[in-house]
């Protein structure tokens, strides 16, 4: 798939990818053998018609294609971007096996877009059903809630979503940046579900406004929870409450929703070091990393405790990453930040590691190797 040059990129906030052309999808869409078994489909977790919509875009027929996509899939511009089908419905692509497996991650992310550039959604949209006379509170209006609000909808349960922030799309708004995911695409999935009938409610924190308790008994018959798994996690070492430390959470959130990255146009500082530590190898590291490179610090480094082989990232993000220019330090692990005497951190000791035995995650821990000796750098923000 094209992407933006790394030099031109790392320092903009536009998409990297920059999608198929409908020459690119239809030689990619031929590839797939229409197999009878339609493995894909037990790979992927809501059981997408992946044939169908692959075989109405090989037909040039995209409303079909759409439809049979969006049938199953009420975020398919979403998952065709994030959505790690490198671990799920392409791994169990039949051709996987001899060779690369059929780049449904793409394609999807192609007809989703090709629907969002012709309004095909608003004009085919199909007929709501009968109410059920039932009523459903969605707590969190990230993919878990707009998922459950578009299929509870689908089955004429009347539904409304409480979200406490002030936009709808949870994660995908505020823990994903605009390079990766655009804010347009996410907030034209929100306005899908709902032209379904769903009633979305901003800056609505249930626990304040309401308990669960006076949803279900003022009219309510259910509830549903998808609040998201958003609280950070911290290395408890010392140094570690210096000012310049941020959770990926503050980080991301500064910059995906109150645009600190416009700063002084919107007036959200996000102070930053010329250097800048990111302590961690998954997607959210790298997101939290190349945010970094955009926002023009001159070295930015992922510090990750084990080998590159175990990073948790994809594949994809991390090869970006690299091009772009992000320095990474394997195997090794912070061990205490730094003190300016002011409050503010000015460095970071790490210590080499090594691999042990497998831990519950199946990977390899990683244990401090014998011997080695403290490393220090000096100028980081986290």
């Amino acid at each position: 798939m094209p992407r933006q040059e790394p030099r031109i990129r790392a320092k903009n906030f536009k998409e990297v990818a920059l999608g198929y052309t409908p020459e690119m999808a239809l030689e990619e869409a031929n590839r797939c053998t229409q197999c009878p078994k339609r493995p894909c489909v037990d790979g992927c977790p809501v059981n997408v018609d992946i044939p169908e919509f692959i075989k109405a875009l090989c037909e040039g027929n995209m409303p079909e294609a759409f439809k049979a996509l969006k049938n199953k899939n009420a975020l398919p511009g979403t998952c065709g971007r994030v959505c790690p089908q490198e671990t799920q419905c392409e791994a169990k692509c039949t051709l996987a096996k001899q060779k690369a497996p059929v780049a449904i991650g793409r394609l999807e992310r192609y007809v989703a877009d090709w629907e969002r550039n012709n309004k095909f959604a608003m004009l085919s949209a199909s007929p709501l059903p009968l109410s059920s006379g039932k009523k459903v509170a969605v707590i969190g209006s990230g993919p878990a809630g707009l998922t459950a609000a578009a299929d509870l909808a689908k089955k004429g349960h009347a539904v409304t979503i409480f979200e406490a922030l002030h936009v709808g799309g949870g994660v995908l708004m505020y823990g994903i940046p605009e390079f990766r995911l655009p804010k347009e695409i996410v907030q034209n999935e929100v306005n899908f579900v709902k032209s379904l009938g769903v009633e979305l409610v901003l800056d609505a924190v249930i626990g304040k406004i309401n308990t669960l308790d006076e949803l279900l008994n003022n009219g309510y018959d259910a509830v549903f929870l998808g609040t998201g798994a958003g609280l950070p996690m911290f290395l408890n070492i010392p140094g570690e409450n210096l000012c310049g430390i941020y959770s990926a959470n503050e980080w991301l959130t500064r910059i995906n929703l109150m645009k600190a990255h416009l700063f002084p146009k919107y007036d959200t500082p996000l102070r930053m070091g010329k250097k800048v530590a990111v302590i961690g190898g998954g997607n959210v590291a790298m997101d939290a990393a190349r945010c970094a490179l955009r926002l023009c610090a001159e070295e930015v480094y992922i510090v990750y405790r084990r080998s590159e082989a175990e990073l948790p990232a994809r594949k994809e993000e991390v090869e970006n990453a690299m091009e772009e220019g992000i320095i990474f330090k394997f195997p090794t692990n912070p061990i205490r930040f730094l003190d300016d005497g002011k409050g503010w951190v000015n460095g970071m000791e790490c210590i080499e590691m090594e691999l042990g035995e497998s831990d519950t995650s199946g990977r390899r821990r990683p244990i401090p190797k014998k011997g080695s000796d403290t490393q220090s750098f000096d100028c980081f923000h986290h």
